[in-house]
């Protein structure tokens, strides 16, 4: 006869990044596009009034790949309130990435991964808000992204260099129960979710 009390302490297998990666960005392409649009408008919307209330002056985002949040709208909105807006550019594989200053005004480039870029001629920024894509996150700020490592080391080096807010911009689908760690994940400060603004600074 098993016991029951021993079976429940046995130790649970740890989740396995991909197949939580998987699963996730399976949940994330069942949502429905009116669903992605009100989505977009919260994002623009919180994303000023944090800019604000936090007192910043340069706000980063990434350029939408399908799929993934739309924060063309917030970008947008940041411009017109007159706070400096800038975009990720790649540099090299291994290597954290670099910020140029935007505009709506401003041509894009088509870069790695078929992500649209700045220009080269551009100037490169800090940002003190950063609002980063996922694939998958957790209520304690850990994220699952697309396996490069891009924004962990960018989160680092930031954070090396000056304080800055990390935002995580997923739908609540995305959602998982916890993301095992490693030692070079970094932590977001906040999880903004079509339902939620997930404050993710305490454990």
């Amino acid at each position: 006869m098993t016991d029951q009390t021993t079976q429940d302490r046995a130790p649970q297998p740890i989740p396995d990044k991909a197949a939580l990666r998987r699963e996730a960005l399976a949940r994330r392409e069942a949502v429905q596009p009116a669903q992605q649009e009100a989505f977009a408008t919260r994002i623009a919307l919180i994303g000023v009034d944090l800019a604000r209330q936090t007192i910043v002056r340069t706000v980063a985002a990434y350029w939408p790949l399908p799929g993934e949040p739309d924060t063309r709208g917030l970008l947008a909105a940041l411009n017109y309130h007159e706070f400096a807006t800038a975009l990720p550019v790649v540099i090299g594989r291994g290597l954290p990435l670099l910020f140029r200053k935007w505009t709506p005004r401003d041509l894009l480039l088509e870069g790695a991964y078929g992500v649209m870029e700045p220009s080269s001629r551009l100037p490169e920024v800090l940002p003190d808000i950063l609002f980063i894509p996922l694939a998958a996150f957790d209520r304690r700020g850990h994220r699952i992204g697309f396996g490069a490592g891009y924004y962990d080391r960018t989160l680092a080096a930031l954070r090396a260099a000056k304080p800055i807010l990390a935002v995580g911009l997923a739908y609540s689908a995305q959602e998982v129960p916890a993301i095992p760690q490693e030692p070079h994940d970094q932590r977001l400060d906040f999880v903004l979710t079509e339902t939620e603004w997930i404050d993710c600074r305490t454990d």
